[in-house]
């Protein structure tokens, strides 16, 4: 089954306009806590709520997870959308840019096909970052289509979440860290900046990581765990919506080896 272009331009359409209607709301937001201790706005929600409802409308045949919602399953969905409605959203929360609306695809088989991805305060050069990339279809950045550029093998400057400290040994690794705060965003930093060739994930959930993993595909780069092995869209990951465990890292296959060498995770017996 291919998905219908004219209703992925809604869709995209209506991932773009999400997106702005949190830049406005960014200034208003009000924080509360989950149980885990993330944090939860009500942007979230409004977000999740719209998006989901569109998915739905456009491609019934379809499943869909988002974070914030219990969503159906068919099982023998063609496509499964994936969405976070706000990724980043404790420094959205704090007013700071690096905030996303992220959709990913996946196909029947759990490959990560597709996404389109809204950031409206993290534009590369521009003000606003809109990627799409229909399973498909090339990738396109603001609706013009994105070409790679930079050495991407040797490593010199890598992406990494907040708490990256507490999970990674930094002993070997002399390359610089940039921390944004949202996974998303990290993810998309060895594809879309020709300076950076990485990315070090923690655990996380398959909203974190579903649509800028299929850009990296894409592009012919790997997600891998601490051991080498292929990061997986298993049961427990994407059914039972708990986080993958241990360290992925992200990039080509040279930049991951490198990573995986330079930058172990501090505890033994991790995947």
């Amino acid at each position: 089954m291919e998905l219908s272009k004219s209703n992925l331009d809604r869709l995209a359409a209506a991932v773009v306009d999400a997106s702005l209607y949190a830049e406005e709301m960014q200034s208003r937001v009000h924080r509360i806590f989950k149980s885990d201790g993330s944090v939860l706005t009500e942007v979230d929600l409004e977000v999740s709520h719209t998006l989901l409802s569109t998915i739905y409308s456009l491609f019934p045949e379809c499943d869909a997870i988002s974070e914030e919602e219990s969503t159906r399953r068919r099982g023998d969905a063609p496509y499964t959308f994936v969405l976070d409605p706000i990724d980043g959203t404790d420094v959205y929360s704090q007013g700071l840019p690096a905030f996303a609306v992220s959709l990913g695809i996946l196909d029947s088989e759990r490959r990560p096909v597709g996404a389109i991805i809204s950031a409206p305060r993290f534009g590369i050069a521009e003000k606003a970052l809109n990627l799409r990339m229909d399973p498909d279809g090339p990738i396109l950045i603001n609706g013009r289509e994105f070409e790679m550029q930079g050495n991407k093998d040797e490593v010199t400057q890598i992406a990494a979440g907040s708490k990256s400290h507490e999970e990674l040994d930094f002993t070997a690794f002399h390359g610089k860290v940039r921390t944004f705060g949202s996974t998303i965003l990290h993810l998309l930093c060895p594809v879309l900046l020709p300076s950076f060739q990485g990315c070090c994930v923690q655990p996380c959930f398959v909203w974190d990581v579903a649509s800028s993993h299929a850009v990296l595909r894409r592009c012919g780069m790997v997600m891998r765990y601490a051991n080498g092995d292929e990061f997986v869209y298993d049961d427990d990951f994407v059914i039972s919506r708990h986080p993958f465990r241990g360290i992925a890292y992200a990039g080509t296959e040279r930049a991951v080896e490198t990573l995986r060498r330079s930058l172990p995770p501090k505890a033994d017996g991790r995947p």
